[in-house]
Formats: structure tokens, sequence, C-alpha cells
């Protein structure tokens, strides 16, 4: 299929409904704009403005110590004075709720963290939309999947300074783009077999966010091919709040062309519709 095939009408609108749902999770009561702080537990139990309880990272995993007019419920169990959440696993999350409220309790770059989220929050209630590229054809190319004989575990920066991460890169997605071939290194999806490619280009810390965007690809067919949709490279949580996470793309991910489509930098951090 080329790009004169392409019904434009219904491209446009399946992009605006891709938009529209990644933007009601990211603003949803308790999504990413609600987030109000990110707590670094340590052994030495400790209190936060905004949750309750008394936090502390065991070698049993994550405690919490609810004083007597305090409590939290997790999967419909109403959770009262010590609490042992266990050991969690790296880039889980429990979200036992307090109030409107849910208290997300997780582990990030070997870290237990807990990360409260109100529906209050400013971040989220002031939000409106983020800025992006109209939706645009020639931005679909083709490409295929380079699968490597194993999974390679890829170590890669964070938002937050001194973090890291760790992802196993089944493999590498090739493409080209005005007749140049380029290769990303992959890791996997979120559905079996797809594919996510973080990435940054000339347009990065320009009219795109500086530190990174993310790429999903559906999983490539029997012959490896794959299409790459860059009107769909959207922002990650840390584009908006610093109270996120998020991973850098892997060395040599930095395509040295600019791709204008996808998301821009968010209105919160200065961008422009």
């Amino acid at each position: 299929m080329t790009v004169q095939d392409i019904d434009r009408g219904s491209f446009t609108a399946e992009w605006e409904r891709w938009h529209r749902q990644k933007e009601d999770v990211l603003a949803g009561p308790h999504g990413f704009l609600a987030i109000t702080g990110l707590h670094w537990l340590t052994e030495e139990p400790t209190r936060f403005e905004d949750a309750p309880g008394a936090w502390s990272s065991t070698a049993e995993g994550v405690v919490v110590e609810l004083a007597d007019d305090e409590e939290l419920v997790l999967d419909g169990q109403v959770l009262r004075g010590r609490h042992d959440f266990g050991i969690i696993a790296e880039r889980d999350s429990l979200y036992p709720a307090a109030g409107d409220a849910v208290i997300e309790v997780a582990k990030r770059g070997g870290h237990d963290i807990v990360r409260p989220r109100h529906p209050g929050n400013e971040l989220r209630t002031s939000f409106t939309r983020t800025p992006a590229y109209a939706p645009d054809p020639r931005w679909v190319v083709a490409g295929r999947f380079l699968p490597f004989e194993a999974p390679r575990p890829v170590t890669v920066g964070a938002s937050v300074e001194s973090l890291e991460h760790v992802y196993d890169a089944p493999g590498q997605v090739e493409f080209e783009l005005d007749g140049t071939a380029h290769r990303l290194t992959a890791f996997n999806g979120t559905a079996p077999g797809s594919l996510l490619v973080l990435f940054t280009d000339r347009t990065s810390g320009v009219t795109t966010y500086a530190a990174n965007r993310v790429v999903q690809i559906a999983a490539p067919d029997a012959d490896g091919r794959v299409s790459v949709d860059f009107n769909r490279a959207g922002n990650l949580p840390c584009a908006y709040t610093d109270l996120a996470t998020c991973p850098l793309p892997p060395a040599g991910n930095r395509l040295p062309v600019a791709i204008e489509a996808g998301e821009k930098i968010p209105l919160e951090r200065g961008g422009r519709g």
C-alpha cells in the first residue's frame, strides 16, 4: 500500500482516536498527572504529607504502619495497622486506595517507591491537551524486525538522575527514510509479540520533548515485516512531570533526521500548539 492508497479521512480519525485514548489515560483520575510525590523508601519508617502511614523498605519487602485512624483498601481488603506488601518485582506496582486517592507502591531501578496519585492535583485538573503534528501518512514506514539470537539485556538511563533501567531487547527494527537505512534497538511491547522503540531525533528539544519519545509497533508478521507509524510517536510521563522515572533511549537510538510527526513538547513544559 502506498501513501496515495490511504484514505486520509479514516487515517486521521484513527489517529485522533489513538491520541484521545492516550490522553484519557494520562489525565485519568489516577493517571500520571495525578501524582503528587515520588518517595524513595529506606529502612527507616517515614511519613509523607500525601499518603497515610509510615513507609519503609525492608528485606521482606515494602511495609506500611498505619495509625489507628488510618486505613488503605487493596483489592477489596481493608488494611489497618502494620501491613507487609512483600517484595515487589521490578516495574510492577500495587495501588491501594486511600479515600479518593491511590497510593502506588512500586519498584523502579531496584528501589522501592511510594507515588501517591490524587485526582485533585493541579497538574491534572488544569490539563487541556498535548500539542501534536497533524497526522500524515508519509510518516508510516515499512520496516523489518531483525531478532537477536537471544534477547540482550540493555541498560539505559532514566529521567531521574543516577537511576538506571535494564530491559531485554529482542532485536532491532530496520527501516528507510528518504532512501537512508536506520536501525533502532527495540524492547518488548505491552501486547504479546509487539515491540516498543524509544528514540530521539533532530526535533528533540526543539518541537518535541528532549529526553525521549516512544513508538509502539505491532508484532512482526511471519516474514519479520513491521509497520512503523511515527504519527504515533508519543510522550512518556516524564514529559509532563518530574515525578516519573521514565527510561531514556538506548545508545544508538538517535535518528539523524527530523521526525516531524507525533506528539510535541507538552504545554506544561513550555510547548506550543
